[in-house]
C-alpha cells in the first residue's frame, strides 16, 4: 500500500543517555543531562535535518540504582520552553504523567508551550510505571496498571475540553470600543467524572494548531487502546520488522474501530542507529558503548523494569529466574517481553541483563544500510516514522549529514518543512473547536 505522507523523523534528547554507563564515554559531556547548551545544539542539529520533533522523556521516582540520566535531568516542559526560543520549525514533545498531575495545570502548561513555540507543542501521555512514584506525591499506593489507563482516558478528555475553552475569534481586543473578549465565545467545561471535577474555562486560548499533538508510549493492551482512541502518534519499540508490522497493523485497526482513519495516528518506533563508514567501524562503535557496562550495572538496570528488584541474588549463568508477576504493575509490555524472550530462547540471567542494558538493534552499519532499513520499515508498514536515540553527541550529526541526504534523494523524506506547526508537518488536521462546530451543526440543521 503506497503511503501518501513522507517518512517522519524525531530524536530523543536524552542527556548522558539511556545506557547505564554512557556518561563514561569520552565523547559524552558528563553533565549533558543538565546542560542547556547541549540540548540547544542537539535540537538545532535535528532541525537542520528537517526533523519533525525533539522528544524529552521523564520519570517521577529515582533511587540509588537509577541510571545517571534519571538522577539529575531537566523537567520536560521547562527545557522545551527554552528550546522553543532557539528553534523555528521543529516540534517539541515532552512526557508528563496523568497519574500524578492535574488536568487544568497540564492543559495550561502545554497550551502555553504551544503559544511560546508558535504551535509546535506535543504531549507524550504516560501513566507512570514506577510504583515508587506514589511516595513522592503523598499517595497511599500506586494505581493499578488498568486503573492508570482509565485515569489517563478521562484526563485526556478533560484536557481536550479545556483546550476548547475559547473559540478561535473570542478575543476581540478592540481598544476603541473597550471590548477585550466576546463572552459568548468563552465556555466552561463543567466536567464531573470518576477521577476529576473541573469547571474551567482554561485561562489561555487555543494556539494556531488548535490542540497540542498527543503522543502515547505504552504498548500493553491498555496502552494500545488509549493510543487508538485518543493519540495522534505512538512512540513504541520493536526489535524486528515482523513485530513492528504486527503492532502497526494492530493499532491502526483499533483506530479504525474507534471511527478514525488509519492516517489519523502515526507510529514511531524508537531506534538507536550507529553509523560507520564501514560495517566494522559501526560495530566497533557499538562495542565501545557495550563494554562500558559491567554486569553489576546491567543487573541494576534490569531491576528497574521489575520494581527495582534485586537480581544480584540469583546465579548469573542459570536460567532467568521465575519471578512470577513481578513487574505487572510497572512496565507491563516490556517486562512481559523480557520474560517471554528468556523463556522461549532459554536465556540466562546474565544474557537477559546484558541485552537490557546494552540493547542492540539491526540499525548498525553504513549510511546506505541504515537508509535501506528505514525505507524498508517505512514502505512495508512497520513505521510512519522513527524516533532516534543518538548514543553519542556526534551520532545525530552523522545521521543528519550522511543518512538524511540518501532519504531525500529517494524522495521519501522532506527537503524543506511543509508548515510552521507540528500538526502541519505531521500532516495532522487542526481539531475544530467543539463549540464552533456545534454552532455550525445547529445552523445547518
Amino acid at each position: 500500500m503506497a503511503k501518501t505522507k513522507k517518512l517522519k523523523l524525531g530524536t530523543i534528547i536524552h542527556g548522558v543517555g539511556g545506557n547505564v554507563s554512557a556518561w563514561r564515554h569520552p565523547e559524552v559531556p558528563a553533565d549533558a543531562s543538565v546542560n542547556l547548551e547541549f540540548y540547544k545544539r542537539q535540537a538545532q542539529i535535528a532541525e537542520s535535518g528537517k526533523f519533525d520533533l525533539v522528544f524529552i522523556a521523564d520519570g517521577l521516582y529515582i533511587n540509588e540504582k537509577s541510571i545517571p540520566h534519571f538522577l539529575n535531568r531537566f523537567e520536560p516542559v521547562t527545557i522545551l520552553s527554552a528550546l522553543a526560543a532557539v528553534t523555528r520549525n521543529i516540534g517539541l514533545v515532552g512526557t508528563l504523567s496523568t497519574s500524578y498531575s492535574e488536568p487544568f495545570t497540564v492543559s495550561r502548561q502545554f497550551a502555553s508551550l504551544d503559544h511560546i513555540s508558535g504551535g509546535r507543542a506535543g504531549w507524550n501521555v504516560v501513566t507512570s510505571p514506577l510504583e515508587g512514584s506514589a511516595k513522592n506525591y503523598g499517595k497511599p499506593e500506586h494505581p493499578t496498571h488498568d486503573e492508570r489507563y482509565r485515569i489517563a482516558e478521562e484526563f485526556l478528555e478533560v484536557a481536550r475540553g479545556l483546550w476548547d475553552s475559547w473559540e478561535d475569534d473570542a478575543f476581540v481586543r478592540d481598544k476603541e470600543s473597550g471590548v477585550f473578549f466576546d463572552p459568548a465565545k468563552m465556555h466552561r467545561l463543567d466536567h464531573i467524572g470518576n477521577y476529576f471535577s473541573v469547571q474551567g474555562p482554561l485561562n489561555i486560548a487555543r494556539s494556531e494548531q488548535g490542540h497540542p499533538v498527543i503522543f502515547q508510549a505504552g504498548s500493553s493492551e491498555s496502552g494500545k487502546r488509549l493510543a487508538a482512541k485518543s493519540a495522534d502518534a505512538v512512540f513504541t519499540g520493536h526489535e524486528t520488522i515482523e513485530d513492528a508490522k504486527a503492532f502497526y497493523k494492530d493499532v491502526k485497526d483499533r483506530a479504525v474501530a474507534f471511527g478514525r482513519s488509519r492516517d489519523d495516528i502515526a507510529i514511531f518506533p524508537g531506534i538507536g542507529p550507529i553509523i560507520g563508514d564501514t560495517d566494522e567501524e559501526a560495530e566497533q562503535k557499538y562495542l565501545d558503548f557495550a563494554n562500558l557496562v559491567t554486569i553489576d550495572k546491567a543487573l541494576e538496570y534490569l531491576g528497574r523494569f521489575f520494581e527495582h528488584h534485586d537480581f544480584s541474588q540469583y546465579p548469573l549463568d542459570a536460567p532467568f529466574p521465575d519471578i512470577g508477576d513481578l513487574g505487572k504493575n510497572s512496565f507491563r509490555s516490556g517486562t512481559d517481553k523480557i520474560k517471554k524472550d528468556a523463556r522461549e530462547q532459554g536465556l540466562t540471567l546474565r544474557q537477559v541483563a546484558i541485552r537490557a542494558a546494552t540493547p542492540r538493534s539491526e540499525f548498525i552499519g553504513t549510511p546506505q544500510k541504515i537508509a535501506d532499513l528505514l525505507q524498508r520499515w517505512y514502505e512495508e508498514e512497520a513505521a510512519d516514522g522513527f524516533i532516534l536515540h543518538a548514543p553519542t553527541p556526534d551520532a545525530l550529526r552523522n545521521f543528519v549529514e550522511k543518512v538524511v541526504p540518501i532519504l531525500q534523494e529517494r524522495g521519501i523524506y522532506r527537503t524543506e518543512y511543509e508548515a510552521d506547526t507540528l500538526r502541519g508537518n505531521l500532516g495532522l488536521p487542526i481539531p475544530e473547536n467543539r463549540y464552533t462546530a456545534a454552532v455550525k451543526i445547529g445552523v445547518s440543521g
